[in-house]
């Protein structure tokens, strides 16, 4: 902690000091501090720590409430872009509904037994009213995010803590649902653990607005063997570009969203600027539209099917046949985002291995027939010991096996045949 910061905490604990010894007084604490301390004053709410937040649930009401209420859908989320790093730097993570009792805190082992002796636990009530000034609490009395350090809490037992918390609103009313906080050390009293705690916020409205959309028609993406993908839905046919075929294939393979960063890993090994993608996925909604496209985190908003799930699909239930009579080709062959090309990569080798353990002499024709499969020295050969002994075919397979390398059966060195295509068609 450095001389301003420890100077700051002090004068905060100076006020609270003056504020307890002359109410109605806080000179040199912020404004939304000072109301609020009036507000707990008025509450009757104890500033030396002596009654703790009560504990308003049992453990079965609790489990009934929390897998009901509207943040449970969004939880997943939430622990992913706050929680995993609450518990990395030695924080806790907490959520909590419209009336400032926790439904969940989670975090750092040693920060979490810290909390429970201050009843910072789930089920406990941390509004304004309970609990005196504290980041959930407030956030919620003033409907915007707010951060609290130590002396500006009103009770005294919250001095050790600092906090940021966030209300989170339906997308469809506007009314507040629940808080997101990070409570901690010296290092949530700083902009970025406020900034944080403000994204999460955001996420999860988005992750609302996604579950409470109408699914309607779903989505169908054709990606294999073409160099752009063809997006179908609703009757209509989008024929994307190449990189927003990126794009669009990088978030159905998502799933459930990205965030940016995440999306610009999967699209590119060398770093993506935020406002490139920003300004990518802007477009790309103008193409698309709001109701297919969705942002914090980006997310496709229909049901998706594609092509070359469909191949998968097929190849699980060991329909090698049907498998390959849809596989048109790699997927986005000229595409080298790392998302597409492991994707690319995995869907060949199950096919290929597939059809290489069926020894049957039709599916191997077809694939040497292809343009990625004309190179594939072990599918020649393997076609060649399918095929009746003394016959001319297997005589040209073996001999297009040799030529490619293959000698008595042994492979030498592989080569790459997956991406070899004859003409991609765009």
């Amino acid at each position: 902690m450095d001389a301003s910061t420890a100077a700051s905490l002090s004068a905060s604990r100076t006020a609270h000091e003056r504020f307890i010894t002359s109410p109605g007084t806080a000179p040199g604490t912020r404004g939304l501090v000072a109301e609020s301390w009036r507000r707990c004053a008025q509450c009757a709410v104890r500033p030396d720590g002596s009654r703790l937040p009560p504990l308003l649930r049992t453990t079965e009401e609790l489990r009934a409430y929390r897998t009901a209420h509207p943040l449970a859908a969004a939880l997943p989320m939430l622990r992913e872009v706050l929680g995993t790093g609450a518990a990395d730097d030695g924080h806790v993570f907490a959520v909590g509904d419209a009336d400032g009792t926790l439904l969940w805190v989670e975090g750092d082992t040693r920060a979490v037994g810290r909390a429970e002796r201050m009843h910072f636990v789930a089920g406990a009530a941390w509004s304004e009213r309970q609990a005196g000034t504290n980041a959930p609490g407030t956030a919620l009395e003033l409907g915007r995010a707010v951060q609290i350090v130590t002396g500006e809490h009103y009770s005294a037992a919250v001095h050790g803590w600092s906090c940021a918390a966030a209300p989170v609103r339906d997308p469809r009313t506007g009314r507040v649902v629940g808080v997101v906080d990070l409570s901690g050390g010296p290092t949530i009293a700083t902009p970025p653990a406020l900034a944080a705690v403000r994204a999460a916020a955001l996420a999860a409205e988005a992750e609302l607005a996604r579950l409470r959309t109408p699914q309607g028609d779903p989505m169908r993406l054709y990606a294999l063997g073409r160099d752009s993908v063809l997006l179908e839905c609703a009757g209509r046919m989008h024929r994307l570009s190449p990189r927003h075929s990126e794009i669009v294939l990088a978030l159905a393979l998502a799933g459930h969203g990205a965030t940016g960063e995440r999306l610009a890993v999967d699209l590119s090994e060398r770093e993506v600027p935020a406002s490139t993608l920003r300004a990518e996925l802007t477009r790309l909604r103008a193409v698309l539209g709001p109701e297919l496209l969705g942002s914090r985190p980006y997310a496709l908003l229909r049901p998706v099917r594609t092509d070359f799930g469909d191949v998968a699909e097929l190849l699980a239930e060991g329909r090698v046949a049907e498998a390959l009579a849809h596989y048109a080709g790699p997927l986005l062959p000229r595409s080298d985002a790392p998302a597409i090309v492991e994707q690319r990569r995995c869907l060949e080798q199950q096919l290929r291995g597939a059809v290489l353990a069926s020894r049957d002499a039709r599916l191997l024709r077809r694939w040497v027939d292809a343009g990625w499969g004309g190179d594939d020295a072990p599918a020649w050969s393997a076609l060649a010991h399918t095929l009746p002994g003394g016959s001319p075919q297997r005589a040209a397979a073996a001999a297009r096996a040799r030529a490619l390398g293959l000698e008595n059966g042994v492979v030498p060195q592989a080569r790459r045949h997956a991406a070899v295509l004859q003409r991609p068609r765009s």
